[in-house]
């Protein structure tokens, strides 16, 4: 197949270019697993600098804050490999949680499948209006993300009531329950993104994910379905949005009407710094989720301080990514001069 033998071009994130010279292949990898070495020696200075961080409470709070963000970020992915953006996720998660919250009262189905058609149809209509009427992303995802933002405000009489979910619910325990000492929310994450790398590298979709990222007029040429792909992963992020948001409103046994504010930049940073390239066209799951466990460790690390408030975090975090994205668009540039 044609789009096949595109899309592997354009895919050849995590494989080695047949016939890279040395320095070619350290410059991939540099960009492929450069957050999870960062990762691993954040986290060695954590342990040796703080005898907290390696407790149990702090590696589960870690590891539950962390899903979530890791949710969001997992479709936000798949956006941002064909070359998109979506600012509306944020805003999403938020509302995602009011409605699971609102709708536990009549049972776990409906909390869950609420907010999932909810924020899934807005995801879709975000699809459909940047893949067919062809408006650019930025625009119509900031404006989803005002309209959810508007439509949770509604729900909540101006943000002034908060829906509460019941503690003995069969919703409640998805978000408060642990199996095999682990929490559940952290295992729907790690099934989740398992599900997609296989959806990203092992299927006809995600070749054509990469193809659009890639050069999008060649994969058209090609015979790729450009726009139901398109349409597709926003689809994708709304749902994972929505997703994430009523896993935690079952872990807060609430729905939080301020959560969110932010969780956009949040996720793309994430994306970036585990070296999806904003450009489109590269990038891997895997490397999503190292992104975010490194953003939340960096966070653990200033809470541990002590001294530092809070908006040092965004501080370090935005200089970080700064110094990613640098990176990656050396690095870049230098593999093309190879």
């Amino acid at each position: 197949m044609q789009v096949k033998s595109a899309a592997s071009d354009t895919a050849r994130t995590e494989e080695e270019p047949l016939g890279a010279s040395r320095a070619e292949r350290l410059s991939a990898l540099a960009q492929q697993h450069g957050a999870l070495v960062t990762l691993v020696l954040v986290s060695v200075a954590a342990s040796i600098g703080f005898d907290t961080f390696l407790t149990g409470d702090n590696l589960e709070n870690m590891a539950v804050s962390s899903a979530f963000l890791a949710v969001v970020a997992l479709g936000m992915t798949f956006v941002i490999i064909t070359g998109g953006i979506d600012l509306s996720v944020g805003s999403l998660f938020a509302l995602g949680g009011v409605l699971a919250a609102w709708g536990s009262r009549y049972g776990t189905g409906v909390a869950l499948l609420l907010p999932l058609a909810v924020c899934g149809l807005i995801g879709l209509v975000n699809g459909l209006l940047i893949a067919r009427a062809r408006l650019a992303p930025f625009i119509v995802t900031l404006a989803a993300m005002l309209l959810a933002r508007g439509v949770l405000l509604s729900v909540t009489d101006e943000g002034s009531r908060t829906y509460l979910v019941d503690e003995t619910s069969f919703f409640a325990r998805l978000g408060q329950d642990t199996l095999l000492g682990i929490a559940i929310p952290v295992w729907i994450t790690v099934a989740l993104f398992a599900l997609g790398a296989l959806l990203l590298r092992r299927s006809r979709f995600g070749q054509f994910v990469y193809a659009v990222g890639g050069n999008e007029d060649a994969a058209a040429l090609m015979g790729a379905p450009v726009a139901r792909t398109k349409i597709a992963v926003y689809t994708l992020s709304g749902l994972c949005a929505g997703l994430a948001g009523a896993l935690n409103a079952a872990w807060l046994v609430s729905g939080v009407t301020i959560l969110g504010n932010g969780m956009e930049l949040e996720a793309i940073s994430a994306v970036v710094i585990g070296g999806t390239l904003l450009s489109g066209g590269f990038g891997f799951i895997s490397g999503s989720l190292v992104g975010v466990l490194l953003l939340k460790v960096i966070q653990n690390v200033i809470n541990q301080i002590g001294s530092l408030d809070s908006a040092y975090q965004q501080v370090v975090s935005g200089a970080f990514l700064a110094v990613v994205v640098i990176a990656q668009t050396w690095l870049g540039r230098r593999r093309r001069m190879l």
